[in-house]
């Protein structure tokens, strides 16, 4: 497999890494997103009856979903059965060259296809898994299916979250990105960092739930320091105080309030003409100066607020809604938002960068590939010849962007 040309002004520093991504959804295309904009040589590896599920989620942006195309750019695509005869041979033999497998099956169903750990490392005992999945390799759980909100719950991360009445879900995806997406990334490179001493592979074993415990890290040590549990809306970061939490203003927008530090708090009450608030930051009494400052933040609107937030620079910003993000100054300086060219739609895809920054060079910006694009491609840089390649097609094993469009399989 033959990794595609660097992009920017100096080489990519995962140029030369082939990872095979048979991940699907969120959190393993996420990651390989962020091995592949750093320059890795990525291949989905996708099932020619539909591929990734996420390409057909509704809202479509063309043929293909806003969110594939948004997780998948930098990526080739291989359309490859691996329940047929022939699919694990074709597999094991791409691994034989591979750096790292990337999956997300549920535990075991890897071997049960021929292609588990432990083949893999006889094919390649270089080869790094990243097995990502809910709960683990291991432990009672293991085999259950899940989703975002379910592992937040086992892990108490939901039960922090919203009002003290119930538990809310959260907003974004916090055990399939912090849980899962960050921790391979994180594994993946622990391993290749090992390989380069012992020249060994290793199985990388991601859970979601562990991930998004280690969220409350500091929140769990606290509460096990004064002997008293967790609680929603009454720990210090989670709306407890009254110095760091969201209040609405006068023209029915909000702010966030996160002066911890008391030089902070301070200067905020003095900008706002209450000098006489800092010293209750951490009063007893939370709920008196929960109200005073919500009267004060309903004195003003939004804008004026983060004004005067820039300006004493106290902690204090515009809870921004909607597409406000996309016009703020800071995240456009950073080059947070892309349009991603996609030929054959005649169009651009809007996209957010991945936020690991190297001084010195740019991610490379291809759209996400059509389901079986570069099959023919990755095969013949594995060592098949055009023969081969053209049995494995005849015989079902491989695909071709040709196929039935969409898919029968699709979500909607």
């Amino acid at each position: 497999m033959k990794a595609p040309g660097a992009s920017g002004s100096g080489p990519l520093p995962l140029a030369g890494l082939r990872v095979l991504d048979l991940s699907r959804l969120l959190p393993g295309p996420y990651a390989s997103l962020v091995l592949a904009d750093l320059g890795a040589d990525v291949v989905k590896v996708e099932d020619p009856s539909g591929g990734d599920y996420l390409r057909w989620l509704p809202p479509l942006a063309g043929e293909q979903s806003g969110a594939f195309h948004a997780l998948n750019r930098n990526k080739r695509s291989l359309a490859l059965d691996l329940k047929a005869a022939g699919g694990p041979a074709v597999l094991l033999r791409l691994a034989a060259t591979a750096d790292v497998v990337l999956e997300s099956f549920r535990p075991g169903v890897l071997a049960r296809l021929g292609v588990g750990w432990e083949a893999l490392r006889e094919a390649n005992p270089r080869l790094v898994l990243c097995s990502i999945s809910g709960y683990g390799q291991d432990g009672p759980y293991r085999a259950l299916a899940g989703h975002d909100l379910g592992y937040c719950a086992v892990a108490g991360v939901l039960a922090v979250n919203g009002p003290a009445e119930r538990p809310l879900p959260l907003g974004v995806q916090a055990a399939d990105l912090c849980g899962g997406a960050w921790p391979a990334v994180a594994g993946i490179l622990a391993a290749l960092l090992r390989r380069g001493v012992t020249g060994l592979g290793a199985h990388v074993d991601i859970a979601m739930a562990d991930g998004v415990a280690a969220m409350l890290a500091m929140p769990q040590a606290m509460a096990d320091a004064r002997g008293t549990p967790l609680r929603r809306e009454a720990e210090l970061l989670n709306g407890g105080a009254a110095c760091y939490r969201v209040y609405a203003t006068s023209d029915g927008h909000h702010v966030a309030l996160g002066a911890l530090e008391p030089k902070f708090f301070s200067r905020f009450c003095t900008a706002a003409g209450r000098p006489e608030l800092a010293e209750r930051q951490f009063d007893d009494d939370r709920g008196a100066l929960v109200e005073e400052l919500t009267r004060l933040f309903a004195t003003r609107t939004r804008d004026q607020w983060a004004r005067l937030g820039h300006e004493h620079d106290c902690c204090l910003s515009p809870v921004l809604e909607g597409d406000e993000p996309k016009a703020d100054p800071q995240l456009r300086a950073r080059g947070l938002f892309l349009q991603v060219e996609t030929p054959w739609e005649g169009r651009s895809i809007p996209s957010l960068a991945t936020p690991v920054r190297l001084a010195g060079v740019s991610a490379p910006l291809r759209p996400a590939p059509r389901l079986g694009a570069d099959t023919g491609a990755v095969l013949a840089g594995a060592g098949y010849s055009d023969g081969e390649v053209t049995a494995l097609r005849e015989a079902g094993v491989v695909g071709a962007v040709d196929m039935a469009w969409p898919p029968p399989n699709r979500l909607g």
